[in-house]
């Protein structure tokens, strides 16, 4: 017996090596495949099927300070387990991908928690943590903030009194490093209008960067003279200004929405494409929606604090109604299990938290797409259950695509320009189709109007017309 046992865990190292593990890492495969079959003792692995792995890796899930990619390597060890040595069939069907997908972690320096921690208090006082900003600019924010902590700080706190975005004070702050360095760590009060004149051109000629990256970096530094500084930049010097390209929106015609539709096929993952396209939300709105978003009653989601901060509503696809009534349950489920086992919390904004201190750990407030494992944020040790990471979605539509054989250059935006056209294809004016996608000016909507004016397109080639005459 004790042979036959040994020629098992041969046969499953030399399994991953396959997979591409190296050979001192194989031993904490074999360890989680050993802690998978303890948790069934009574159970032969030959009579295991989907459900055990899912109530294991739920299980696992719970587990305060589990890295999200220890999780993974629990899913791979399982899966070369049960596909490759077992070969069972329900395993070669099982979604392997979905589970690692949810389980990502959120950094610090992602937008949904980057200020957690951060107080804006006097503009002098620190602002911010630097944590926030690693995904950013990495060490050369360190270099630079060492150098000029003031400048840094006050800045953040300007950005924040006007209630900035998390991603635009990230970008903004990253000028800011990046034009310092430029010039050779000289003290910005040293520096003019020229030398921002001079990083502008040197951005479009050098770099090579678009018109719209160089408008963010031109932005970026007069809100720092003008804020900070109480230096006019009017006087700009001429720069050459980056050509802004007139580009259409991407988008798919009915067909080609129900073919890559027909390639998603976990019911969690669809339901969130079809939320893109069937309400025309942006990827983080859909991510970050909660319980507490859903109207079943006037059939409408509210999605809250979209880009620019504002809340809109959008109504709910009468096709979808069993599908999210459907996610809820399961986040129910999810939710009670959570709080059985000393968890349940969920993140919310400082101010929110502070006014409503019983919040998190009501079932309104979590998240309607939640990821498969809690996180244990390092700061300050709490454990939470944070939404489903935005990457495993967006890179689940392109692979959808490709098997579609849809040669389109597809991302998740392409469903919410699909929405739009669409809607005015079917002759929805242009001011309900701009309330519905949030908006400020109409101008920005009309771009859509010019999917459908396509001028010459319905011109009979010269090329026909002489295959007919001849």
């Amino acid at each position: 017996m004790d042979s036959k046992i040994s020629r098992f865990w041969d046969k499953y190292i030399a399994k991953t090596r396959d997979y591409g593990v190296k050979d001192h890492l194989s031993k904490w495969y074999v360890r989680h495949v050993e802690n998978y079959i303890k948790r069934y003792p009574d159970t032969r692995l030959a009579a295991h099927n989907a459900g055990n792995i899912e109530q294991y890796l739920r299980e696992k899930g719970r587990t305060p300070g589990l890295e999200d990619w220890q999780y993974r390597q629990i899913i791979d060890a399982l899966k070369i387990l049960f596909v490759d040595i077992l070969c069972v069939n329900w395993a070669k069907e099982f979604d392997w991908d979905v589970w690692k997908d949810a389980a990502k972690d959120l950094p610090t320096s992602h937008a949904t928690l980057a200020r957690e921690n951060d107080v804006v208090g006097l503009p002098d006082e620190a602002a911010f943590s630097i944590d926030t900003y690693k995904a950013v600019t990495g060490g050369l924010l360190k270099k630079v903030f060492e150098a000029y902590p003031e400048y840094i700080n006050r800045f953040v706190y300007f950005i924040r009194i006007k209630h900035y975005s998390v991603r635009t004070e990230q970008s903004y702050v990253n000028w800011l490093v990046r034009f310092i360095q430029f010039h050779k760590m000289k003290s910005p009060d040293q520096l003019n209008t020229g030398d921002i004149a001079r990083y502008l051109e040197y951005l479009v000629v050098r770099r090579g960067v678009s018109s719209s990256t160089q408008k963010q970096a031109l932005n970026a530094l007069v809100n720092f003279y003008k804020n900070v500084l109480d230096k006019s930049t009017e006087d700009i010097e001429s720069f050459v200004h980056s050509k802004k390209p007139k580009r259409l929106p991407v988008v798919l015609t009915q067909q080609e929405i129900r073919l890559l539709f027909t390639k998603i096929c976990d019911a969690q993952r669809f339901l969130m494409a079809s939320l893109l396209y069937g309400c025309g939300m942006r990827l983080m709105e859909c991510i970050r929606l909660r319980i507490l978003d859903i109207d079943f009653g006037y059939k409408q989601i509210h999605v809250r604090a979209a880009k620019g901060g504002k809340d809109r509503v959008v109504p709910m696809p009468i096709s979808l109604l069993d599908a999210i009534e459907t996610q809820i349950q399961f986040v129910k489920t999810l939710y009670e299990q959570d709080l059985s086992e000393g968890f349940g919390m969920v993140y919310l904004p400082q101010a929110l938290a502070r006014k409503y201190p019983n919040a998190p750990k009501e079932f309104k407030w979590q998240y309607l797409f939640p990821s498969t494992k809690v996180s244990t944020d390092p700061r300050t040790g709490i454990t939470r259950r944070h939404h489903y990471h935005e990457t495993g979605l967006q890179k689940h539509i392109k692979q959808a695509a490709e098997q579609a054989g849809i040669t389109k250059r597809i991302n998740c935006h392409v469903l919410r320009h699909s929405f739009a056209t669409h809607l005015l294809e079917n002759g929805y004016d242009i001011r309900t189709v701009q309330e519905l996608l949030g908006h400020s000016d109409v101008s920005t909507t009309m771009i859509y109007t010019h999917v459908l004016n396509k001028p010459g397109v319905t011109v009979t080639s010269p090329l026909d017309v002489l295959g007919q005459t001849s």
